[in-house]
């Protein structure tokens, strides 16, 4: 019986290819057993199992081989497996990656907006900048634009990156970085996101920095946009393509123009 098709990786790892998984069980247990042994005789350290969420079947096999959980995915659950004792098997993401936008107009006016849960709480609206969660492969100055237009209405386009956050606990046990972003408007005109924004308004900055209800923290943001020149995004030769690589640098090295 041969060995289940697999790819490798530079770190002494083994991936059994997904399509290759015998659907069946009985039938996979048998040639997982297989496997191990021929893997584990060609010096390979590490086995990466990803199975296929049509395959769940076969999860308690793994376990019985020893395999253990690493991360899922809404498709599929990857299992592990040290064919050799201390094999490093690197943590998966240990991180959620936000962006907010600082968008200051001609007037001095900052584009601020409360949130539908946060009226539910008594008290006056807390107002803070427009922003959110980064899509899996999506650029950060992309995302703030597209976060800040969708909650808003408002187009802005990306500056330069002033300043973030990073927190430890947050969601899952994982690690938040929130990135804060000085953003151009394009246009003025406002139009909420009405499942989560409950007003959005064009409040002048001077007015929000000396609001009590308003955070410290949004507060420092804010002058950080204001008192920093940033960084901005740059060209960088030999990494690959820009839809693969985003770079910030300060003013004048290597800065994209517009």
């Amino acid at each position: 019986m041969e060995p289940i098709a697999a790819t490798t990786n530079p770190f002494g790892g083994i991936i059994p290819k997904p399509e290759a998984l015998e659907p069946d069980p009985a039938a996979f247990a048998e040639r997982l057993r297989v496997s191990l042994v021929a893997w584990q005789d060609e010096g390979y350290r590490v086995v990466w199992l990803e199975v296929p969420i049509a395959k769940a079947a076969l999860i308690p096999v793994a376990v019985e081989a020893g395999f253990v959980f690493h991360h899922s995915s809404d498709g599929y659950l990857m299992m592990t497996l040290q064919l050799e004792e201390g094999a490093y098997v690197p943590a998966h993401a240990s991180h959620y990656i936000g962006a907010g936008g600082v968008v200051l107009n001609e007037a001095r006016e900052l584009l601020v907006v409360s949130e539908k849960y946060h009226r539910r709480a008594p008290g006056p609206p807390r107002y803070k900048l427009p922003g959110g969660a980064l899509h899996a492969g999506e650029h950060l100055a992309e995302a703030v634009v597209r976060e800040v237009v969708e909650e808003t209405g408002v187009e802005t386009e990306f500056d330069a990156l002033v300043c973030f956050r990073h927190w430890h606990g947050y969601r899952f046990g994982k690690s938040d970085i929130y990135f804060v972003c000085r953003l151009r408007p394009l246009s003025t005109e406002i139009s909420i996101q009405e499942d989560e924004i409950a007003e959005c308004l064009w409040m002048p900055v001077a007015e929000y920095l000396a609001d009590e209800n308003v955070s410290a923290f949004n507060k420092r943001i804010v002058e950080a946009a204001l008192n920093s020149t940033g960084v901005r995004l740059t060209e960088m030769d030999g990494y690959g393509t820009p839809e693969q690589y985003e770079f910030f640098m300060p003013p004048g090295v290597g800065v994209k123009e517009g």
